[in-house]
């Protein structure tokens, strides 16, 4: 197989390639290797890796022998550094395997590296001190998108079919649509986060990955759903395979469209544009569309208020876990400007400002499940806007507390957080590109639970409007 051949197949059509005999997991490390050498000096989307341990693969797992990276972040493997993207946590190294390790593990896939995230995962950018920004394949000069943009970055570049990614934000949706992937982000509790932790940001962040074809999103969360004993949040398997889904035809559907976001703001003309070509598209299909203006039951300033409570009180322990074992002091020496203002400020919140903030996530997500009484899937631009020149995101961040910070992050990303706090499923699906080329992402979000009709509607989507074809300019394959 050359190298221009391994990159033309998403991650199960390459684990049929070995189960047929036509490849190796050897050959198909090599040529990841190769891939990463090609893409990673431009991108910088893998910060580590190393031998992938191929003995231990089961040739009958649904993803045996296909090349595959973890995020930094929220994931652990045993005797490999977990940094967390930041100088605070530089050198550390897991002790065990997580739950959500041991099932990649039993997936068959070969974890044979780690990629860039923002510090702390506290960005929907991905430009870290510690290793540097991750750039966009499409446009070398622009972000990739985060938390989850090194992870995006890779297989947008070819490196991976699929790679592992969080979203406690739209950390799976943001990058995916900034770098023209399917992104999905699963029902909370449908993948566990432990056993170290028993939540991330008490609920609202979740794992799965980015890939190029919907069918390995479906198959991955076949291989990752269902969680260990003790668990906070458990959410049932169906009675069949989410991959079984992404041919089944999902019926005539219910579709709000919401163009202008929670906080007032609106998407740049390019985005709009590809709005109403998907408006158009569902309508062709037969499915009901129409405009809606979905009220989350709070201000939008006391969205983001409660959301930088939760998240900024959760970083708290997490930095001083990550200060206690490393022996370094929590200082602009270790810590980025923003993440030690989210710091300070996480600090501060009180238990009964924090019992505030989940009475608000309360009754967003009681005013999420009227609205999809009413409808059967939610349409929105993944983003607001096309992806931002790298630095334009961390402009004055020293002049930010915790709170300005978050808000920054919301205003970048408004249409994402709402299905985190609802623990909505939701996904990215890349169907339009800007006039200069650069991917734009429409996102969908459905019920609590009800994560078979976004993927049997991706599917439909797949089948009209094709995007495996589109190939940035910095491709493995070239």
């Amino acid at each position: 197989m050359q190298l221009h051949e391994y990159v033309s197949f998403d991650g199960l059509g390459l684990a049929q390639l070995l189960r047929d005999g036509a490849v190796s997991a050897a050959q198909l490390q090599d040529l990841a290797l190769r891939a990463l050498h090609a893409v990673n000096p431009q991108v910088n989307a893998v910060v580590e890796h190393w031998p992938a341990d191929l003995a231990a693969i089961d040739a009958g797992a649904p993803f045996a022998g296909v090349p595959f990276l973890i995020k930094d972040v929220a994931v652990t493997m045993a005797g490999r550094r977990s940094e967390y993207g930041s100088r605070l946590g530089a050198g550390h190294v897991a002790a065990f395997d997580s739950h959500l390790m041991t099932q990649f593990r039993r997936a068959g896939l070969a974890t044979f590296g780690r990629t860039g995230t923002p510090e702390m995962a506290f960005a929907t950018t991905t430009e870290p001190v510690l290793y540097g920004a991750t750039r966009n394949p499409w446009h070398l000069a622009r972000s990739a998108g985060g938390s989850s943009g090194g992870a995006a970055a890779a297989v947008a570049a070819g490196i991976v079919p699929l790679a592992h990614a969080t979203d406690a934000a739209g950390s799976i949706r943001v990058p995916a649509a900034s770098t023209g992937l399917f992104g999905f982000k699963p029902s909370r509790g449908r993948v566990s986060n432990g056993p170290a932790m028993d939540e991330i940001f008490s609920g609202l962040g979740v794992q799965l990955g980015v890939s190029r074809t919907v069918r390995d999103s479906a198959a991955l969360l076949d291989c990752l759903q269902g969680v260990p004993p003790g668990e906070p949040y458990v959410t049932a398997a169906p009675g069949h395979s989410w991959l079984s889904q992404v041919g089944v035809a999902p019926g005539r559907l219910r579709i709000g469209v919401q163009r202008a976001a929670c906080n007032g703001a609106r998407p740049v003309p390019a985005i709009d544009a590809a709005l109403q070509d998907t408006v158009r598209l569902l309508a062709s299909l037969g499915h009901h569309v129409e405009e809606v203006q979905p009220a989350l039951g709070v201000s939008w300033d006391a969205f983001v208020q409660a959301n930088a409570r939760i998240w900024c009180a959760n970083l708290v322990p997490w930095i001083d876990g990550l200060a206690q074992e490393s022996g370094r002091a929590i200082s602009t020496d270790t810590l980025e400007a923003s993440t030690l203002a989210c710091y300070r400020y996480g600090q501060t919140v009180s238990a009964v400002d924090f019992v505030a903030a989940l009475d608000v996530r309360n009754t967003v997500t009681r005013q999420a499940g009227a609205l999809f009484g009413q409808y059967d899937a939610l349409l929105t631009p993944s983003m607001p806007d096309l992806p931002w020149p790298l630095g334009r995101y961390g402009e004055k961040e020293e002049q930010l507390d915790g709170l300005g910070w978050t808000a920054r992050l919301f205003d970048h990303s408004p249409y994402t957080p709402l299905a985190n706090v609802a623990g909505l499923p939701a996904m990215s699906v890349p169907l339009a590109q800007s006039a200069d080329g650069l991917p734009i992402g429409m996102q969908f979000m459905a019920a609590y639970a009800d994560d078979g009709t976004l993927l049997r509607l991706a599917g439909q989507l797949e089948r009209a409007a094709p995007w495996l074809h589109r190939r940035p300019p910095v491709w493995a394959g070239n």
